[in-house]
């Protein structure tokens, strides 16, 4: 009886020290894994405490900024004499935009003054964020310097924010392009130092061709005589243009008839998209109130590049662009090598 009562407690001994063990063990997996995330959650806070930024010249939809949490400040315009917002077609529909153009309303944008970037700034530096903000390029608007002296103005008042500023040297859609490509990088953990410096490197990697097959606006800006857009007229001459290393649009070829505008267009993708037929990037298309055109290019594009990155997305011309080229133009991004 003595024996088999010293084992009985041999056995309670050894599967309450067992027990202990195991309950020591899972404590300290439990604890160092409580430490691991939030050692990898104040990681992650630190990394993507940082605001990305750009103007509504931008041109995507407000759902697709939005699902990117990419902030955005609007330009203005004036419909014959009426101020409205560039706010992505919400006060005033695209349709009946460019609608209003064709019946003869005179248009004018005006860029986003210092007054306006400084307090839209300061709500995100008041939450304690930094700020990367991408502007319209500086080859078609001077809204970077307004952006530079809200940037300076603020740095005295908030010395321990960051707030960087960017020139796309884009505009539209493309603009959009490079707004998009930044915010998978900030998904993927990149560090706003990391991502402003992979803007500055690659902006001038993305691609931005532009044809119109309506010279009325294009004459009433000034950008074209009115002799070579009556000429243009009669010849049904559609200029197929680009944006050069210095964000400007330039005039590189004379087309004649939509048809074989179309084809141009495409064809710059074929000479000049990274890795060619192989691209695996995606693609953007804008157009100005020539739905069925864009998609006659985004029909063209899907078919000879199987590798896009998802469909081509077609999006809008904005109010601000929109003034100047009128109804009837289409803009094509992808990614590529530097511009020339």
């Amino acid at each position: 009886m003595i024996l088999l009562s010293i084992y009985k407690k041999l056995i309670k001994h050894y599967f309450t020290r067992q027990r202990r063990q195991l309950y020591n063990t899972a404590m300290k997996t439990t604890c160092k894994n409580r430490k691991l995330i939030y050692v990898n959650q104040r990681k992650e806070m630190k990394m993507n405490n940082y605001v990305l930024s750009c103007c509504s010249t931008a041109d995507l939809k407000k759902e697709h900024l939005n699902r990117r949490d990419i902030q955005y400040i609007c330009f203005h315009y004036e419909l014959d004499g009426k101020e409205y917002k560039d706010d992505l077609g919400e006060t005033m529909s695209f349709q009946n935009f460019y609608r209003a153009m064709s019946e003869g309303a005179d248009t004018k944008t005006s860029q986003i003054n210092a007054d306006e970037y400084e307090a839209y700034f300061e709500t995100f530096l008041k939450e304690g964020k930094d700020i990367l903000h991408v502007t319209l390029s500086s080859g078609i608007s001077g809204s970077i310097n307004s952006a530079m002296i809200a940037k300076s103005m603020l740095e005295e008042k908030y010395p321990e924010r960051k707030i960087y500023i960017v020139d796309s040297l884009l505009a539209s859609s493309g603009y959009g392009l490079l707004m998009d490509k930044l915010a998978d990088l900030r998904e993927a953990g990149k560090t706003m130092d990391e991502v402003y410096t992979w803007a500055e490197e690659n902006k001038l990697k993305a691609h931005a061709w532009f044809f119109s097959t309506d010279l009325t606006f294009f004459v009433k800006g000034g950008r074209v005589s009115k002799t070579s857009g009556f000429v243009g007229g009669i010849l049904n001459i559609c200029p197929l243009l680009n944006m050069d290393r210095e964000g400007k649009l330039i005039p590189r070829h004379k087309i004649r008839t939509k048809k074989k505008v179309i084809e141009a267009i495409v064809e710059q993708m074929e000479q000049f998209a990274q890795d060619g037929y192989d691209y695996n990037e995606k693609c953007y298309i804008s157009h100005s109130a020539c739905m069925e055109d864009a998609k006659a290019v985004a029909e063209k594009i899907e078919s000879r590049f199987p590798k896009l990155k998802g469909k081509v997305e077609i999006n809008d011309i904005g109010t601000t662009i929109g003034s100047h080229t009128g109804p009837g133009t289409v803009a094509l991004f992808f990614w590529g090598e530097g511009r020339e």
